[in-house]
């Protein structure tokens, strides 16, 4: 999968901060879904699992500066997943809502990142996205005795 992603911007000359994506099945069968041609939300589960900070490397792109590394040099190093805390009203379809963040307790430990533009005490406003902030767990692949 990480070959063809890299053959899809290959194809296209694309030079820039991108993701692609892809849907798996059940059989790990895999089938291209769209090129996103920026920095992804989901850039810190990457960041996680690569050590890259992917927004300093953007920027060096953008001044024209080579990356720090190349494609061969890219290594995954554990798992990790992202979730969005938002500001929306499950009782109003999930619409954003609005009001004060009353309480707020940051997440913090070991493979644990947050990013986040809010503290308690806050006004959630109607004029931005909803989302508060990101949580990214990171932790290192272990594999099982009898799995796989």
């Amino acid at each position: 999968m990480g070959q063809c992603a890299v053959d899809v911007a290959r194809a296209c000359s694309y030079h820039g901060a991108g993701t692609v994506e892809f849907l798996v099945d059940e059989k790990l069968n895999f089938y291209f879904l769209e090129m996103n041609t920026r920095l992804q939300v989901e850039h810190p589960v990457t960041e996680m699992i690569t050590g890259l900070d992917l927004v300093k490397e953007q920027i060096r792109v953008a001044r024209g500066e080579k990356l720090s590394f190349a494609q061969e040099d890219l290594k995954i190093n554990g798992h990790a997943i992202e979730l969005r805390l938002c500001a929306e009203d499950p009782a109003n379809n999930f619409l954003p809502d609005t009001g004060r963040l009353e309480t707020y307790i940051r997440p913090q430990g070991p493979g644990v990142r947050v990013d986040d533009g809010y503290e308690a005490g806050m006004d959630i406003p109607i004029f931005y996205d909803p989302m508060i902030s990101k949580l990214i767990a990171w932790g290192r692949t272990v594999k099982k005795p009898g799995c796989g």
